[in-house]
């Protein structure tokens, strides 16, 4: 069965419009595991305007599934990631202020670039996915740079969905075909729901792991929490 990580940026974002610790983002992760999400993204920017440094220490120890932390390799990221042995880092080629990713990894550009800092994370133990766009020569570049998994950039295939649902899945699926070839693991995220969500699962192969926070925790203003991680849940059901 795929992963579900649920990425709870947008609870801390609902938390800090109002200061103090309502709703309280360690809870939530408890609750998300408890309700079976199998990990917990996090995406701490340097403007920690969601996610804060200190949120990333005090949700490591209650995190019982797997603890995916996304964001650009600044060097204080790498420390970040590396102090709190992350089970999964996920780079991105996000500008500091960007408001959320909109493209991958040029990865035959930023080559050398990744592969020092995939190292540094292999060298701790952690296991690193790429931000990448379904393009054969990023996925291949991908590979060369040791990392162990990718993650598919999803909302091409989220827009494209309404219209013609199997135009819009094509290159992701010859994307996982390829990176399945390389050696490499598959991850997908962005802008999926409970729409486009089964649909993707039953036809891209070899998915590991979908991260997904922005429309679960919309869904869940109006299912409750529990009831949508179970949603997503039956969507990623073999």
């Amino acid at each position: 069965m795929t992963r579900l990580s649920v990425n709870i940026n947008k609870i801390a974002t609902l938390r800090n419009a109002r200061g103090g610790d309502v709703p309280d983002v360690v809870q939530v992760a408890i609750d998300c595991q408890r309700f079976g999400a199998q990990g917990i993204t996090v995406h701490p920017r340097p403007d920690e305007r969601h996610i804060r440094r200190q949120d990333v220490f005090d949700l490591k120890p209650v995190i019982s599934t797997e603890f995916n932390i996304e964001g650009y390799p600044t060097p204080e990221f790498l420390d970040l990631v590396t102090a709190v042995r992350a089970d999964q880092v996920t780079l991105v080629p996000d500008a500091p202020g960007q408001l959320t990713s909109d493209h991958g990894w040029n990865t035959r550009h930023h080559l050398h670039f990744l592969q020092d800092v995939v190292a540094r994370l292999r060298e701790a133990g952690i296991r690193t996915s790429l931000f990448v766009d379904p393009d054969p020569e990023m996925v291949e570049h991908a590979a060369l740079t040791g990392a162990h998994r990718i993650e598919l950039y999803t909302e091409p295939y989220a827009s494209g969905y309404p219209h013609d649902r199997e135009a819009a899945v094509a290159p992701f699926r010859a994307a996982a075909l390829q990176a399945h070839q390389l050696g490499l693991g598959l991850n997908a995220g962005h802008d999926l729901n409970l729409a486009n969500l089964g649909f993707l699962k039953t036809t891209i192969p070899f998915l590991d792991e979908v991260s997904i926070g922005h429309a679960l925790i919309a869904d869940a203003l109006y299912y409750g929490l529990e009831q949508t991680i179970g949603k997503y849940l039956a969507c990623l059901r073999d």
